[in-house]
């Protein structure tokens, strides 16, 4: 699997990112995935202090703690749980951010972070005090670049228009293009770059029982799987493909939860190079565009 580097990164990482939210929490286990992913040439994997309450961040670091050089780690900030464990609170100020980023580098057992993301985003964050504790650490060397993840486009070109995070997180696939309205356009005349996630649906459009999915109908889900089944693709390779076409797109984070699963990925990924550009463009037309209606 090729790597890349990506315009506001000093260093490359693979088109396809492990979604560590999926492992299953026991190290054995977990470090075969991992291994997996990374023999397959996926050199980039995503993770997050609220995963697990950080057990997630400890086992991706105790999985590559060897081999940390040649891994980007990716985790995020902004869900500070609460003492008495009932859950969390959104806090992306930042006080908050330069303390929690001291327990995530324990956990993941290094002392840089490649890229730091906020977890989330809206207009009422105090973004100025939230970009500059990431530019504090930066200048720190504790992380080497940072994002956010928003779908918003009003939060995204507010953001942009501050700062230059090398990415954004948000979903993005054929039951939610949302961000083609307004977001990818907006990244791509920028140094930012896309980092997807939901790029199977929940497996909807592969081989999970149909379901309601924004406001398509279980019907509606259905038609589109078999579109995609009757093109003769492998699914998840036509999935792979539909979000690498675009311009404003750096990489897909997906998920897996066993060795399995992971290699399919690494096929899809080596299947959708054979997929023509025309082909997507055929498909993507029978596909009713869905907006985005909040804080646009």
């Amino acid at each position: 699997m090729e790597h890349k580097k990506l315009p506001a990164l000093e260093f490359e990482i693979s088109p396809i990112a492990l979604g560590c939210m999926s492992l299953k929490g026991s190290l054995k286990e977990d470090q075969k995935i991992i291994d997996t992913a990374i023999s397959g040439g996926i050199n980039f994997l995503d993770t997050a202090d609220l995963y697990q309450k950080g057990l997630n961040e400890e086992i991706v670091g105790a999985a590559i703690k060897d081999r940390r050089k040649d891994i980007v780690v990716a985790t995020k900030v902004g869900n500070q749980v609460r003492a008495d464990g009932s859950g969390w609170d959104w806090n992306p100020k930042k006080a908050y951010i330069l303390a929690a980023v001291e327990e995530s580098l324990k956990r993941l057992q290094t002392d840089y972070i490649d890229i730091y993301q906020l977890h989330g985003g809206t207009l009422e964050d105090p973004w100025e005090e939230t970009l500059e504790a990431f530019e504090i650490l930066k200048s720190q060397g504790k992380i080497r670049a940072f994002g956010i993840s928003s779908i918003r486009p009003n939060v995204i070109r507010k953001v942009l228009g501050m700062s230059s995070p090398a990415t954004i997180m948000m979903q993005y696939n054929p039951l939610d293009r949302r961000p083609e309205e307004t977001a990818f356009p907006l990244i791509a005349e920028s140094e930012t770059r896309v980092l997807v996630r939901g790029t199977f649906a929940k497996g909807l459009l592969i081989n999970k029982p149909e379901e309601a999915f924004l406001e398509y109908t279980a019907i509606e889900v259905k038609e589109l799987r078999e579109l995609i089944a009757d093109s003769g693709l492998l699914p998840e390779a036509f999935l792979i493909r539909f979000g690498l076409i675009q311009p404003a797109v750096g990489s897909l984070v997906i998920g897996a939860s066993s060795v399995e699963q992971v290699e399919k990925i690494i096929l899809a990924y080596q299947q959708q190079k054979m997929i023509s550009d025309k082909l997507i463009e055929e498909i993507s037309a029978k596909i009713p565009l869905n907006q985005y209606s909040q804080h646009r």
